[in-house]
């Protein structure tokens, strides 16, 4: 097991730049995903560290070795792919042993490597089969297996469930994560699906357009994003977001003349977009902003009620149970000065309002 440290890490091609300067320090045995819609540069990232990309500059660090210009088979890595990448005419076992094969460990020590990662994985039961006599989900397991046998001091996953259905992603991605905390080896792992990277991640690398927006826990990413982009990527569903204007007291303005309190003091006129998640929204009988209801999605837990306010702009409301809210009727709301958010709607940062208070 090792450290991963990234050091104004950046890629160009041609350049252009597609990975701006990276700089993050992953501890020995965390597990850090990537996150970003597609064309973000999470994949370009993740090849870096393999070795399957050069580094344009800057510095790659696993463990105290800057391993930059490092072949990927010296960088004691193993890969996950999000194409399983197995070999068709082997068997599970084969799969699982041929890498040590070819880097000429013993039979007695591939046996070994390999029942360890059969046990971890239950996978007795499938040894002698090819992949095309598997599932998705047992493939996506022979995978890990693999990976798991190089006994690497870093996993890498690229996006190893986008091709499994939805019921058989949520237990892999239980499977990856409990175990990760068993072999407690660093794991760098990419996704797009939000989901994924908040239930899995100790830390979030949140990238937009091959920039990091934002590292952090998940939860400090939820309760405290610092640029709308952060905001609206993470959550679902995603965050409300409202055009305002600043009042120089504690409240803000909205289209339609609704006005809202405010943590802090916004200067007059200042433009704001103030954003707050679809379920910190408040309802009550005596709520004082009336929301004229579209559509309600009928979750089963949850409802997500569409509307809108006064002014035209739109809000998504989450309650819980059923609702029975129809089309056009009103629902009076109230959108908490805890709870919300507040960037500047130039450089999509979190605002520091005058008070001097972060909100």
């Amino acid at each position: 097991m090792a450290s991963v440290t990234l050091t104004a890490l950046r890629k160009d091609y041609a350049g252009n730049a597609v990975i701006h300067g990276i700089d993050c320090a992953i501890e020995d045995g965390e597990f850090i995903v990537i996150v970003g819609p597609s064309g973000c540069g999470k994949s370009t990232l993740l090849r870096m560290i393999a070795g399957l990309e050069a580094v344009s500059s800057g510095e790659l660090r696993i463990g105290e070795r800057v391993v930059n210009k490092v072949e990927p088979k010296d960088r004691d890595i193993a890969m996950v792919f999000q194409n399983y990448a197995l070999y068709p005419h082997m068997s599970v076992y084969d799969n699982m042993a041929y890498g040590l094969r070819i880097r000429g460990l013993a039979e007695t020590e591939i046996r070994s490597r390999v029942d360890k990662a059969v046990a971890i994985l239950q996978l007795q039961a499938l040894l002698d089969r090819k992949p095309r006599q598997m599932s998705g989900g047992q493939r996506q397991r022979v995978a890990m297996g693999r990976a798991i046998v190089r006994d690497p001091q870093v996993f890498l996953f690229d996006e190893p469930l986008s091709n499994l259905d939805a019921k058989l992603r949520v237990q892999m991605r239980v499977e990856i994560k409990q175990l990760q905390q068993r072999l407690g080896t660093t794991s760098i792992y990419v996704t797009h699906d939000q989901v994924e990277a908040m239930t899995l991640a100790d830390r979030l690398i949140v990238l937009n357009g091959g920039v990091a927006e934002q590292i952090g826990a998940p939860i400090e990413l939820y309760e405290r994003p610092a640029t709308l982009f952060v905001a609206g990527f993470i959550g679902s569903p995603a965050m409300n977001f409202l055009e305002a204007t600043g009042t120089g007291e504690a409240a803000v303005t909205l289209a339609g003349g609704v006005r809202l309190a405010t943590a802090g003091i916004v200067p007059a006129g200042a433009a704001v977009t103030l954003g707050i998640r679809p379920e910190h929204v408040l309802t009550a009988p005596d709520a004082a902003v009336p929301l004229t209801v579209e559509l309600v999605e009928l979750l089963g837990a949850d409802s997500i009620v569409h509307g809108r306010l006064p002014g035209g702009a739109a809000l998504l409301v989450r309650l819980p149970g059923v609702s029975t809210l129809a089309p056009g009727a009103l629902l009076p709301v109230a959108l908490p000065a805890t709870a919300q958010h507040l960037f500047d709607p130039a450089s999509g940062s979190r605002m520091t309002i005058e008070s001097t208070r972060q909100i």
